[in-house]
């Protein structure tokens, strides 16, 4: 399986990421119970709003279609993502991949 690091760049609109934050949380607790999304989070305070998530799965169309059921993509949180095929080479977790 190949891992891919995906980027979220979050829109203006903090009342709809609030309100909706709960709902896309579940969603993405979903995904990684599946075991296709390892980790994700958002950047720190005084970086751009957005976030950084990691996906173990076979192709990136499978990642984009992940991305593109995420409640904040649907509701227009997401203003952009990118996707690229990420290969860990040093680190210990390394052993959790």
């Amino acid at each position: 399986m190949t891992i891919f690091a995906v980027t979220y760049k979050y829109s203006d609109d903090v009342a709809t990421r609030d309100a909706l934050r709960t709902e896309h949380r579940d969603y993405l607790r979903g995904l990684a119970d599946q075991g296709l999304l390892l980790v994700s989070g958002p950047f720190g305070p005084d970086d751009p709003a957005g976030a950084l998530l990691l996906f173990r799965t076979d192709d990136r169309s499978h990642v984009d279609a992940l991305v593109g059921k995420d409640p904040f993509t649907v509701s227009g949180v997401i203003a952009d993502a990118t996707t690229a095929e990420w290969e860990p080479v040093i680190g210990p977790l390394l052993a959790a991949l």
